[in-house]
């Protein structure tokens, strides 16, 4: 097959041949369907050739696992969706289901084509359905590797992981001349649908790289760290004993309450070395998301980051969190959730959003996921922030919790200024008796032995033992079974 190589390098792009090349081990990639055409005799359509109908799918290897690939060719047809360049799509996905290997689409097309109509549009249906049957079977993972508008947009958006590249990736349902005819809106393309746009604003972007190849190095990175399906366990042979290490997170967590630190500084202590893998790293920041190893398991973790917004809840950091949660459950992969909260953001802001339904949405997935859940309260865990970030109430088989954790409804200071206002108002010395009640009140309700009398966290443990504590946890967790089933068709998540 001959590919028009320069016709997409002219535009600053590698040919959906190139790309599949970079992805795969050398000599691996099998084509499928790669004498299919379009069918379409209107419009001058049957004088038009459409080799391959403008998208090459097929099998391969990347890095000697199996993996399908789709690749749209902008340079036939600017990459158009037609009728058989659909159905070839949603076949190879078909087919990657019943292969049980991961599915990888590199989308790069003007949208449907118009000359084939309603045809073109049934495909686009054809594709997500497939795409939902994939859902939670098969890892699906999309690159904007070109314009991606109107409907073709909604398939990335069924995947589980969006690859945009800097100044070449645009995504929009409607596109700038769309927006200024009805909106009078002047906007252009970067702006509407660019890479830093969707990684950063929108969130329906996991990963942005600068050029295409540190993309492909992205996504093989990626496929290192997630089972290849349903199926595969995270657990390994080697798995006998922890790799057993002090952890000195004493200089990382400041002495001061109020102060901020990078919990990735935690992670990084706690995990296996460079193994830590981080989604939507530039969406939500005030949470953190990733994949990662604990001697050798491959686990999720979900952390507060206090570096940003004192690691409060809002109603993007609680969508962030609730997806990445059904991601890992989907995938039996063992839960890790590192706990710094203050709280749900306030405000009207927040609340005129929804912070309702968004951060009943963590209730829910940590709640439904059945998966080895293991939380650690770092410092702080406070109100109905603590019983979100996997409590025990939420099912979390163990809590565990630093001796400098605090665990209450709300921090000291601001509970004694409501319950003790009107008694430091008649004091003598408000500022004594403040400070009194504030020693009663962390004394009682704070420390993390008050929650573990009770029954809510497991053990106290040392900051230095906190790698192998959660390690002895998760190993005895490697044969956990659901035994509470409510048998039903399913729940209705607050989406």
């Amino acid at each position: 097959m001959n590919y028009d190589l320069e016709k997409q390098h002219k535009k600053g792009k590698l040919h959906a041949i190139e790309r599949i090349n970079l992805l795969v081990d050398a000599g691996s990639f099998m084509e499928i369907g790669q004498s299919i055409t379009h069918k379409c005799h209107d419009f001058g359509m049957d004088k038009v050739t459409t080799p391959y109908d403008g998208v090459i799918t097929g099998l391969g290897l990347v890095e000697g696992r199996q993996v399908g690939i789709y690749a749209q060719d902008f340079t036939i047809m600017g990459g158009s969706l037609g009728c058989e360049h659909g159905k070839k799509i949603a076949r190879l996905i078909e087919l990657c289901i019943k292969s049980r290997c991961p599915v990888i689409g590199i989308n790069d097309s003007g949208g449907a084509r118009i000359q084939e109509g309603v045809d073109s549009l049934a495909s686009y249906g054809d594709i997500f359905y497939q795409n939902t049957r994939a859902s939670g079977y098969i890892p699906q993972i999309s690159v904007i590797a070109g314009p991606c508008a109107g409907g073709a947009v909604y398939s990335p958006g069924l995947t589980d992981f969006v690859f945009v590249i800097d100044s070449v990736s645009k995504m929009f349902v409607t596109g700038p001349k769309v927006v200024k005819r009805v909106m009078n809106e002047d906007v252009t393309d970067e702006q509407l649908g660019g890479a830093t746009m969707h990684s950063g604003t929108s969130g329906v972007a996991h990963f942005i790289s600068k050029d295409e190849q540190e993309c492909f190095v992205q996504i093989k990175k990626l496929l290192k760290s997630i089972p290849h399906s349903r199926f595969e366990s995270s657990w390994t042979e080697r798995d006998t004993k922890a790799q057993k290490k002090i952890c000195k997170i004493a200089n990382i967590l400041p002495k001061e309450d109020a102060k901020g630190y990078d919990v990735r500084d935690i992670i990084a202590e706690v995990f296996d070395s460079e193994s830590f893998l981080e989604v939507h790293e530039n969406f939500a920041r005030n949470a953190v998301v990733g994949l990662a190893m604990l001697a050798g398991v491959k686990v999720g973790i979900v952390a507060n980051q206090p570096k940003v917004m004192g690691g409060v809840l809002d109603t993007n950091a609680s969508d962030k969190v609730a997806r990445f949660i059904r991601y890992c459950d989907a995938y039996e992969i063992p839960l890790v959730t590192l706990v710094d909260v203050p709280g749900y953001l306030p405000g009207t802001g927040e609340e005129t959003k929804g912070i309702i339904r968004h951060g009943a949405k963590v209730l829910y997935a940590y709640s439904e996921a059945n998966v080895p859940k293991l939380t650690l309260v770092m410092r702080k865990a406070y109100g109905g922030a603590y019983i979100a970030m996997c409590s025990k109430h939420l099912g979390a088989d163990f809590v565990f919790a630093w001796p400098s954790a605090e665990i209450a409804v709300m921090g000291g200071p601001g509970a004694v200024d409501i319950l003790y206002s009107k008694d430091m108002a008649k004091s003598a010395d408000p500022a004594a008796l403040r400070q009194q009640k504030l020693d009663e009140y962390n004394a009682k309700f704070l420390s993390p032995d008050v929650a573990a009398r009770n029954g809510y966290v497991d053990e106290v443990i040392e900051m230095d033992q906190t790698r192998d504590t959660l390690f002895m946890a998760l190993w005895s967790l490697r044969n956990k079974k659901s035994t509470d089933v409510i048998v039903k068709k399913h729940g209705n998540i607050p989406l």
